[in-house]
């Protein structure tokens, strides 16, 4: 198909994550090979975001009007109803409008038997309406799975962790958006002025800055700010705002030596490089050469290569090529990532991670890098989820080995209550 249109873009994308892609992946890509005007491709993004986030609701709503379900389904023809249910039940599109498109596209991929199907289904979904979901008082588990569309397991970790109301805002959240926040390089801007450079340049963008986090700066309906000059000339990146709240859990003394390990593309090394001052160094350390080379690079576009050294490294090796001993440690650890569900809501009907595997790497990290803090140094230890098994657990097991560290402080952060990706982080002192 030479010139996709917007839904036939989402269904690339939908099939493409079913196949194992990530959703920002898949969409960047087919996004850059398209030609689309700008409100096409708001809605292609739209459609493949909302199928993924919305999925158990727009199946739950479809297997009401389908005599024998939709087990039977391939996913070619499942995708082309999702779309259509999504536009009938979440935007203002006109009914006959998503019928027709998915009738088409299920033609073209299956014949005029199985898009028959597809029309009757979707007509009595529009004329009918969503059915309600499964009786709150008899399962509520059940109702809030369909309603706010979360596998079981992510349900009932909501209910066992808030109180009902905030379990529902929790599990909403999810759906929502993810924002854009920017930390400014306050090196060469303050965040008032790169509030004002952006809008300058996107008009149409709605620019705060946060008053209760330095240096953010949240971006909403500015397009991606990578195109920006602001983003361009050094001025700020783009990181979370629960990200840029760890690297300053670290505190870094002023021209300290510093680890950043598990480092990935460097946004928390060059914000420790910010905090820390020109007299710092940051050995920024991962497996990955290809992360380490976007670390650099995000290091020369904000001016601070000269502070930064990257290291590609097993961190749990003793023989690996770093300083014997660091004034601070950050460990931003390998984990579930079920902090970024907004960004990836793929994961949700991914099957559920492996928590023990993981807590067992991530004791193994924290074990190897704990003789690299000097005495009387700090090591934050962070992870971008919200299982206890990742965070307060691992932190008692760490505690408990090493009766050389003590607790400090905590840091949690979570969707709904932050707008921010869910981090759990935990800043420990080595006894001098």
């Amino acid at each position: 198909m030479a010139n996709p249109t917007a839904r036939d873009l989402a269904r690339r994308v939908l099939q493409r994550v079913e196949e194992g892609a990530y959703t920002t992946l898949a969409l960047a890509g087919e996004l850059g090979r398209a030609r689309l005007s700008d409100q096409d491709r708001a809605l292609a993004t739209e459609l493949a975001y909302g199928v993924l986030k919305r999925r158990a609701r727009l199946d739950w709503a479809l297997a009401a009007y389908a005599p024998r379900g939709l087990d039977g389904l391939d996913a070619r023809v499942r995708d082309a109803l999702r779309v259509g249910a999504y536009q009938i039940l979440f935007l203002r599109v006109p009914s006959h409008a998503a019928v027709d498109d998915a009738v088409e596209a299920v033609k073209r991929v299956r014949g005029a038997k199985l898009a028959g199907f597809v029309n009757a289904l979707l007509r009595r979904l529009a004329r009918d309406g969503e059915p309600r979901p499964p009786d709150a008082a008899r399962d509520l588990a059940a109702h809030l799975a369909v309603l706010e569309s979360a596998p079981r397991w992510l349900v009932e970790f909501a209910l066992d962790k808030f109180e009902h109301g905030e379990a529902m805002a929790f599990l909403a959240s999810l759906n929502q958006p993810a924002p854009v926040w920017l930390r400014a390089n306050r090196r060469r801007a303050t965040p008032e002025e790169v509030a004002a450079r952006l809008h300058a340049e996107r008009p149409a963008a709605r620019v705060t800055v946060a008053p209760d986090n330095p240096g953010a700066v949240r971006v909403d309906g500015g397009g991606d700010p990578a195109t920006t000059a602001v983003f361009a000339e050094g001025l700020a990146t783009v990181q979370d705002l629960g990200a840029q709240r760890v690297a300053r859990l670290l505190d870094p003394p002023p021209g300290a030596r510093l680890l950043d390990a598990c480092s990935g593309v460097g946004g928390k090394a060059t914000h420790l490089i910010e905090l820390a001052g020109e007299g710092a160094r940051v050995d920024a350390a991962d497996v990955s050469t290809r992360k380490l080379d976007l670390a650099a690079d995000t290091a020369r576009r904000l001016g601070h290569a000269a502070q930064l050294r990257t290291v590609a490294c097993d961190l749990t090796d003793a023989r690996a090529p770093l300083e014997a001993s660091y004034d601070a440690v950050l460990l931003d650890a390998p984990c579930s990532g079920l902090g970024v569900l907004r960004r990836h809501p793929e994961a949700k009907w991914r099957p559920r991670p492996d928590l023990a595997a993981l807590a067992a790497t991530q004791a193994r990290l924290l074990d190897a890098l704990a003789p690299r803090v000097r005495p009387g140094g700090a090591l934050v230890y962070a992870v971008c989820t919200f299982t206890d098994e990742e965070g307060p657990s691992q932190i008692a097991r760490f505690l408990a080995a090493h009766p050389d560290f003590v607790a400090e402080t905590e840091l949690r952060t979570w969707p709904h209550r932050d707008d921010a990706d869910a981090f759990f982080a935990a800043r420990l002192r080595r006894r001098d």
